[in-house]
């Protein structure tokens, strides 16, 4: 028997863990700092506070991007630092793994990998769509729900999945995620005021203005670097310019929720209709994202209570619950679904 279980949802800028022993859920960047190319100089939020600080021959690098793996060796590596720092995690436990729908084979297999073939000595483990465990995160019933559409907004990729009958009907990975709408935000200051900022800086200005509600005659003086004296200095950017910056990858994340809502079968489209589109992921937490979509998609629109670590509560709720224990599926056994 497995000496303890523990849950992962690995995003592109945090890891979600799940500790069933302790019954508790924590979180880290996903972050690492490589020196000079070859050794390891910080992991996690100690990583993280390099970013954008780190002189020339220390690398801050996320080895997840858009959902799926992209540096495997170092992922591995910062996920076995996280796992035993200050934490003491046995070697020989049980894992749950929640990964999206719309990647490879390939890309599905390496979650799987990244724990079998460690140090851990792990026990067994299994694998869940991360639709299915963020509607058990929501609190939904997922086996008896006539349907259900979750939007899950991230930092690198936003996953829109219509679930029905505890099965997944439709699901999208899209490309956009906090990061896009950083970016944007970064690439207008710097057209409008030949300024430059970062993008931690560019996510403070996102964090704060939102996208509905505040005084629309709201400012932040933020520092940066002028690029035609190259000088750095200080400059006030209105809440216009970040909202007007948003407004392009909003209305696409709009067009793909409305395209996978025509793609939806009517009787599912019609509990979807009286149930309303979820939220979940970190970036839900961008004031008047809700209501705007609301507003653009005609449908209603919740966000759950803690959108950044509901997948993890989800696994948190299958893990305990002998019923719900049949979402989770090892990629070892023949009868994968995945794999047919």
């Amino acid at each position: 028997m497995a000496r303890n279980i523990y849950g992962l949802d690995l995003g592109t800028y945090e890891i979600k863990v799940y500790d069933n022993k302790q019954d508790l859920i924590w979180k880290e960047k996903s972050v690492i700092a490589i020196e000079d190319g070859k050794r390891i100089f910080a992991v996690g939020d100690e990583a993280y506070e390099m970013y954008e600080k780190a002189p020339g021959n220390i690398q801050v690098v996320f080895p997840m991007q858009q959902g799926v793996i992209s540096r495997f060796d170092d992922m591995q590596y910062l996920l076995q630092a996280l796992l035993k720092k200050d934490r003491k995690i046995p070697r020989g436990s049980q894992y749950v793994i929640a990964v999206p729908t719309d990647v490879t084979e390939v890309e599905k297999r390496a979650f799987f990998d990244l724990l079998v073939h460690s140090n851990a000595k792990v026990r067994e483990v299994n694998i869940i769509e991360r639709a299915i465990a963020q509607c058990v995160g929501l609190g939904l019933d997922v086996e008896r729900s006539g349907g259900v559409m979750v939007a899950d907004f991230g930092g690198d990729t936003t996953e829109l999945s219509v679930v029905s009958e505890g099965g997944i009907v439709v699901n999208k990975l899209v490309k956009i995620g906090g990061n896009t709408f950083d970016n944007a935000v970064a690439a207008l200051v710097r057209k409008s005021y030949d300024f430059l900022i970062g993008r931690i800086t560019s996510e403070m200005l996102r964090r704060r203005f939102g996208v509905f509600g505040g005084d629309s005659r709201a400012t932040l003086i933020v520092a940066g670097r002028n690029l035609v004296t190259g000088v750095p200095k200080q400059q006030e950017i209105p809440i216009s310019l970040v909202r007007a910056a948003m407004k392009e990858p909003l209305a696409e994340c709009v067009s793909h929720i409305n395209s996978m809502l025509e793609r939806t079968p009517p009787e599912v489209l019609r509990a979807i209709q009286e149930n309303g589109i979820f939220l979940t992921g970190g970036l839900s937490y961008l004031p008047g994202l809700a209501r705007y979509l609301e507003g653009a998609t005609g449908y209603s629109v919740h966000a759950a209570k803690r959108p950044d670590v509901c997948a993890v509560e989800g696994i948190r709720r299958i893990v305990r619950s002998k019923n719900l224990k049949k979402f989770t599926y090892s990629m070892l056994d023949e009868n994968y679904r995945w794999m047919r």
